[in-house]
């Protein structure tokens, strides 16, 4: 490994502390927070914005924000994504880590499409493969992603359509999905018990791209024979911090999101 050159990595610590708050500091607050002599922040904070990393705020002499080659970057990095290859990465370490079978999918419609799925390496496990089409009432990652749609657009979604079961346990009253989605948005976690597959549970938490907004879920799906409570709560945590990954992927800031769901 190189050198790490001290000019250019006090440069991107600068860069850094735009991420925080309001997105908006003078010299003095990038002094106070990095500790850096007066001269080296000026210098800095003049060569960013020459270079329209930062940029002057009119109506706010003497304070900063972020440039538009900031953006440019940023917009050029979220247009190389791609969903499917970042979502079975992630996939694949949390696999490795429960060894059971880990779903990343989108909405679309009623339904949910899976774009990414890695098999646990055990003899049973559960039958399913990336591209299948799933009513999103009857699964964890399809409930997570109705919880998380704003009211209005729910409702247009809801209004007229047949809830119909894939089994026994299947949710087929929109009255009874209103309220568990309302217990989905509260804990931020998405639960299904043998309603897509008599032989299987899963857990799903959110993925949030950039802009806050949630793109797609990730669950882990685990046959009944291995299925406690306890594990239920152990594959929830790990579920989220598994969603949490792939937000990051996407560009997500930890702490950010977008406008919740009324």
């Amino acid at each position: 490994m190189g050198r790490l050159v001290p000019a250019v990595t006090r440069a991107f610590d600068i860069l850094e502390l735009f991420l925080e708050g309001d997105g908006k500091l003078s010299a003095p607050d990038v002094i106070r927070r990095l500790g850096l002599p007066r001269t080296t922040v000026h210098e800095l904070l003049t060569t960013l914005a020459a270079r329209s990393y930062l940029e002057a705020i009119p109506e706010q002499p003497g304070r900063y924000r972020l440039g538009v080659r900031a953006y440019q970057l940023g917009s050029r990095y979220a247009e190389q994504l791609d969903l499917a290859a970042e979502g079975r990465q992630i996939a694949t370490d949390i696999a490795e880590t429960c060894d059971e079978t880990v779903h990343v999918a989108v909405l679309e419609a009623l339904d949910v499409i899976y774009i990414a799925k890695v098999d646990s390496t055990h003899t049973v496990r559960m039958v399913s493969a990336a591209g299948r089409r799933l009513p999103a009432h009857c699964t964890s990652v399809g409930k997570m992603l109705l919880a998380s749609l704003p009211e209005p657009e729910l409702d247009a979604r809801l209004t007229g359509a047949e809830l119909t079961a894939m089994t026994a346990n299947s949710i087929t009253d929109p009255a009874v999905l209103r309220t568990a989605l309302a217990g989905i948005r509260r804990r931020g976690i998405a639960v299904e018990h043998r309603e897509s597959n008599s032989d299987v549970s899963c857990v799903a938490a959110p993925v949030r791209d950039r802009r806050g907004q949630v793109v797609a879920a990730l669950s882990i799906s685990v046959p009944m024979i291995r299925w406690t409570e306890t594990r239920e709560e152990e594959l929830a945590q790990l579920a989220a911090k598994g969603a949490e990954a792939l937000s990051v992927r996407l560009g997500h800031r930890s702490g950010h999101q977008g406008a919740s769901a009324k």
